[in-house]
């Protein structure tokens, strides 16, 4: 019979067996306090309440959709959807609630019935349609992720302020999102646990043709099954949102790869027939302090990657070697007398855990003086030469004045640089500074950091709704002009042109836009034919533009917001860039300035990201001295063409 949980058999006997029985066993368990004392040991910042909340907070989405992704694994199937249905779900919320006027608890229905509809129709998808779990899954991938940026228009949503507390906190200390994730938990180790679907679950994920054979309604089952995992990402994705307080339709990119892997970390199979919600928390708090822990010792976020690849792999591996020790199926519910021992495994696991971690706490006595000094950066994104050159530059001000300095990547996931802000704020560094994912997502975090009493300084976007020490940025909405300005004159006041847009929502892209628009009036003969986003991407730039040629090959001109898309657009036009049709971008990169001087990049309009970065912590360091800082400091933005390239320095 399929089960939930794996034992040795009765005749591995005697304390060393025992021992090693107990740690096969419970191997998940066992990596979460070596990991928890491992971080203690290096970080003094670990173990404090605060950082502790952190992890439970950062923990809280994975978990939710790892709940859901459980009941699918131990039925042996996948489901490769549920980050996107989690972002449709809050987009339907927000624009339900805001847009459409519809009343706030029955937009939270209308959220959740989108996630079980989306599951409904993957789970008719794979039985009655034949399609395999991964195929029909991927496809709702991509369907709820379209569904979510057409009903947004590709822009975030205000969530409703009643909404927008469960991202807080009760009695000033206990997330909600915390509470969340364990009612949730309750629900999956009850559902697996006491319930008939529970063990159908199980009965179909150890041998389906068996399990319909022996009277279960295995296609019926597979709907309610694929039901629960999208009832359960609505759940993840209204908790996502609440925690920035707006829907946003980008928001879980590559949150359904780690639900899986915190399923498989905490010991269930692929192959199915295993699994339980207590080993799913585990592995959903194991990459929340794996990524935690990691940030505050200052680990590169492209390590931190590999770093989780490594413990994936070696979580099937331990899997892998349980069963070749010997390990024999128990069927769920049937432990006799196996939950007692698993929840006394658990306590004693814990008392030996905070024994340790109170003996590691005398290794740390770090001076507030010594936090004063450093300085956390959290970047939107290292995957862009322009924000390179920002932690370039903000790294060697830091070496000039003796502070210490840590830079993060949020890898454009607001939630993630949420994480990395509350991470920063437990620390209690002297001063941080935030390039916002997006502008309005990062408020609630912002806040966070105000209250405790932390500098906050924000370089090339701003920070809405929430007080900054400094804003250092580059003039977006001069630049604008000036790249209207500039390509109007190139095309003798007349011509048809088509705009290459930034990631929908940041401010960078909404000013930038907006200036241009705003510079195009002077010019009544030029005609935008066509906008379309390419997220700051030189892949999509060429990808779009080589979209938009097919319906307008006659244009004569292209505005692109940042030059990473001018120079997807370049190899998009081939030949006819910088002749027929000329290519004004945005940045001074390095790459830009190159293709500048080519003359295939007609013009780039410099911002000098260098000089952000270090103009950007000389602010911190005064800020956190309780020096006077300017509120904003411009960065001057210059056109550079052919002619001028060659003295410009950055």
């Amino acid at each position: 019979m399929a089960t939930d949980t794996l034992k040795s058999p009765a005749g591995a006997s005697g304390a060393p067996g025992g021992l090693r029985r107990l740690l096969l066993d419970n191997g998940a368990l066992t990596a979460l306090i070596v990991l928890v004392i491992a971080m203690s040991a290096l970080s003094g910042d670990f173990m404090t309440t605060d950082n502790l909340l952190n992890v439970g907070v950062q923990a809280a989405v994975t978990a939710i959709l790892a709940f859901g992704v459980t009941f699918v694994i131990v039925s042996a199937g996948i489901d490769l959807s549920v980050g996107s249905v989690a972002a449709l779900s809050a987009t339907v919320l927000a624009w339900s609630a805001t847009s459409q006027g519809i009343p706030v608890v029955l937009a939270v229905v209308l959220a959740i019935a989108t996630g079980i509809a989306c599951g409904v129709v993957n789970g008719i998808l794979i039985s009655y349609g034949k399609l395999p779990p991964f195929i029909a899954t991927l496809a709702m991938l991509s369907v709820a992720r379209g569904l979510s940026l057409v009903i947004s228009q590709g822009s975030p949503i205000a969530l409703p302020d009643s909404v927008s507390h469960l991202g807080d906190t009760l009695g000033g200390w206990l997330p909600v999102p915390v509470l969340v994730m364990v009612g949730m938990g309750l629900i999956t180790a009850f559902v697996l646990g006491r319930t008939y679907i529970g063990r159908s679950m199980y009965a179909i994920g150890g041998n389906e043709e068996a399990a319909r054979l022996s009277g279960l309604r295995v296609k019926k089952q597979k709907l309610a099954i694929y039901a629960f995992s999208g009832l359960f990402a609505a759940a993840a994705g209204i908790v996502l949102a609440a925690r920035l307080s707006s829907a946003q339709p980008q928001a879980a990119q590559g949150y359904e790869l780690d639900a899986i892997a915190a399923v498989v970390i905490g010991g269930a199979s692929l192959a199915g027939g295993t699994g339980k919600a207590s080993g799913t928390l585990i592995g959903a708090l194991i990459l929340a302090v794996l990524r935690n822990g990691l940030n505050l010792l200052s680990v590169s976020a492209f390590w931190q990657q590999v770093v989780i690849g490594v413990v994936i792999a070696l979580a099937v591996l331990l899997d892998t070697v349980r069963r070749k020790a010997g390990a024999t199926p128990v069927a769920a519910g049937t432990s006799q007398g196996g939950k007692g021992r698993q929840a006394a495994t658990y306590v004693l696991a814990a008392v030996v855990a905070a024994a340790l971690v109170g003996a590691m706490s005398f290794l740390h006595t770090g001076s507030s003086e010594a936090k004063s000094k450093k300085i956390g950066l959290s970047l939107s994104t290292l995957n862009n030469p322009f924000f390179v050159q920002i932690r370039a530059g903000a790294q060697a001000e830091a070496k000039k004045l003796g502070v210490d300095l840590t830079v993060t990547d949020a890898q454009n996931d607001a939630s993630q640089q949420a994480n990395q802000l509350q991470n920063f704020t437990s620390e209690g560094l002297g001063t941080i500074i935030v390039n916002p994912v997006d502008s309005d997502a990062v408020t609630p975090a912002a806040k966070a950091v105000n209250k405790s009493d932390i500098p906050l300084v924000a370089v090339d976007r701003s920070v809405n709704n929430a007080s900054t020490a400094a804003l250092v940025a580059s003039d977006n909405v001069t630049g604008g002009k000036l790249a209207a300005k500039s390509l109007a004159e190139k095309l003798g006041g007349k011509g048809r042109i088509v705009i290459l847009q930034g990631q929908a929502g940041t401010s960078a892209s909404r000013e930038r836009g907006s200036g241009f628009a705003e510079g195009l009036k002077a010019y009544p003969d030029i005609e935008v034919v066509a906008k379309q986003p390419a997220d700051w991407d030189r892949t999509k730039g060429l990808d779009v533009m080589t979209n938009l040629l097919q319906a307008n090959p006659d244009i004569d001109g292209v505005f692109a917001e940042n030059d990473e898309m001018a120079l997807g657009a370049i190899k998009a036009l081939g030949s006819k860039a910088g002749k027929s049709v000329q290519v004004i971008g945005f940045d001074g990169t390095a790459d830009g300035l190159k293709a500048v001087e080519a003359g295939t990049l007609y013009a780039s309009v410099a911002q000098q990201p260098t000089e952000l970065g270090r103009i950007a912590v000389q602010n911190a360091v005064k800020a956190a001295a309780g020096d006077k800082v300017e509120k904003s400091v411009m960065v001057p933005v210059k056109v550079v063409t052919k002619e001028n390239v060659a003295g410009f320095t950055g």
